[in-house]
């Protein structure tokens, strides 16, 4: 039976998110798996709807993608703080298997950079992560 694979997508900063998509995409081509794609409006939802999805049941693991670009204010502080502990909750105390790939970057350039499928390839990377700890998790969960 393959692997059900949520892909959590922030619709901010689309073009980037877009991108990383598109490495998760190449990345699963051929693996045993079925994926989903959500799209929520920013980083900072993205723990909530993975954790609402687990709920369901109906996922092995899980992929958050999305980009958060500083900018003048603390905001972007506390989306990257809270997405990122929302997601490590999950991650521990749920013991969901979780590949993490939101971005956090000073601005749009390096934010492309580590998008592009030709370049740093974070999409691919998420979904690797996601892959082996749905594997570890077999292994220690069942």
């Amino acid at each position: 039976m393959p692997h059900r694979i949520l892909i959590a997508t922030s619709r901010y900063y689309e073009h980037i998110t877009r991108e990383l998509e598109a490495g998760v995409a190449e990345t699963l081509e051929g693996e045993d798996v079925t994926a989903e794609i959500i799209e929520v409006p920013g980083a900072f939802e993205v723990p909530g709807i993975i954790a609402m999805a687990a709920d369901s049941g109906r996922y092995d693991g899980y992929i958050a993608l999305g980009c958060v670009i500083r900018g003048e204010t603390s905001h972007y502080d506390y989306v990257c703080g809270e997405s990122a502990r929302g997601l490590m909750h999950l991650a521990v105390e749920r013991r969901l298997a979780i590949g993490y790939g939101i971005l956090t970057v000073e601005n749009e350039q390096q934010a492309l950079v580590r998008a592009d499928r030709k370049q740093k390839n974070k999409g691919r990377d998420a979904a690797i992560a996601c892959l082996e700890m749905i594997k570890l998790r077999k292994k220690f969960v069942g």
